[in-house]
């Protein structure tokens, strides 16, 4: 797998003094995970892997240590957790300070907004690389806005029709964050604010109500009833199953890749990727019984960088989204419908290889189709997965 290029830098350093809560706002529960590992988790929902540097205070950053990396679980190579500053300016240099050499992108987070989707996320990403600006995710203000004087008398009123109200992440070309950090003279409210006054555009997208900050005490009642209202309730076991099924037709032209193994003298498969109908089939398998989707949402034929791809890389990934989103694999059977090639003499290798990528058992059968439909008549391959995983 690839390193990333792309960052996420979690501001969690602030006190948070107007919840009133006896921790750091970022350690307060949301009905049961703290406000820092709800962040996380939606930072993991993105389908690019990317950079987490978790900024905290000082006097609790083993504890923020400890929740980062149980949250992230097997994502856990590309975490940083470093100490923040006196100011918000202050802990996010400290973050830019731990960027990985490959990163062209830093998104800057505030973890109180924890309920973001992976979504907004991915949009920001998304519109740095094609504006190559700074970009910020906006929400258009509803109420009317009055400008008023010192004493609270009514001045006018301002047009709000070019106002919005700002969110985070907010994302960023790295070489255009980190030349204006090194420039800054004094404290911006925002990034965009710094950037900007660096004499970089930035431009606004559409934010989302759910990248609310979490500020007040009402806010933090709000959280967590959406939290209520979302997620599923509690079942009373903690194992989990999903199906996925994947076809290919022939492609003489083609190498073939089955089971993460090449077989020489055999047509290959056609497809986007190499067309690993076994891998593409357990990847399914697994995102289906985790909750986390399909192989086409997570990893689209529109995605340039999985022209081609061999199915380990995404087995690698999807283990990584699985076990981010709180899963454990617990085992992953898969039955092969096809003619040819023949699995009995290489089944107990496939089984051994994708067993070492997924860290779980895997059990491999193969069958015809007795002659009927396009399996039967030769033309390609159907392969079915079941997986079980267990809530962490």
């Amino acid at each position: 797998m690839t390193e990333p290029t792309t960052a996420v830098i979690l501001v969690a350093a602030g006190s948070g003094t107007r919840l009133g809560a006896a921790v750091p706002k970022a350690f307060v529960d949301v009905a049961g995970r703290t406000i820092l590992e709800r962040a996380l988790r939606s930072a993991l929902g993105m389908a690019e892997p990317a950079q987490l540097i978790v900024v905290a205070p000082h006097e609790l950053l083993s504890e923020a240590g400890r929740i980062a990396t149980a949250a992230v679980g097997a994502a856990s190579t590309y975490l940083s957790v470093v100490a923040g500053g006196d100011t918000r300016q202050q802990s996010v240099a400290a973050g830019l300070a731990a960027l990985g050499d490959d990163i062209d992108v830093v998104l800057v987070h505030d973890a109180a907004r924890s309920l973001t989707p992976p979504t907004l996320f991915e949009l920001v990403i998304a519109s740095v690389r094609s504006l190559g600006t700074g970009v910020i995710p906006g929400l258009a203000v509803a109420d009317t806005i009055k400008q008023i004087d010192w004493m609270g008398s009514v001045e006018k009123t301002v047009d709000r029709s070019a106002l919005v109200a700002v969110q985070t992440p907010q994302g960023f070309p790295r070489d255009v964050l980190v030349a204006a950090y090194a420039s800054a003279n004094q404290d911006y409210t925002d990034d965009a604010a710094l950037v900007a006054a660096h004499g970089t555009a930035v431009t606004v997208v559409d934010g989302d109500p759910l990248a609310f900050k979490i500020t007040t005490p009402w806010d933090l009642a709000r959280a967590e009833s959406l939290v209520s209202a979302t997620e599923p309730a509690p079942v009373a076991t903690e194992w989990r199953t999903g199906v996925g099924i994947d076809v290919h037709a022939f492609d003489d032209d083609a190498p073939l890749w089955l089971g993460g193994l090449y077989w020489p003298g055999e047509p290959g498969l056609a497809g986007h990727s190499d067309g690993d109908a076994i891998a593409h089939a357990v990847c399914d398998a697994l995102l289906s019984a985790s909750g986390l989707g399909d192989i086409g949402g997570r990893f689209g034929t529109s995605d340039k960088q999985f022209e081609n791809a061999h199915g380990e890389v995404f087995l690698t990934a999807t283990v990584e989204l699985v076990r981010g989103a709180g899963f454990e694999i617990g085992n992953v059977a898969v039955q092969l419908v096809a003619n040819r090639p023949k699995l009995a003499a290489r089944r107990a290798e496939i089984e051994v290889h994708l067993t070492e990528l997924l860290g779980a058992p895997v059990s491999i059968s193969a069958t015809t189709a007795d002659g009927l439909g396009f399996t039967g008549r030769g033309e390609g391959v159907t392969a079915i997965a079941t997986a079980l995983v267990t809530v962490v």
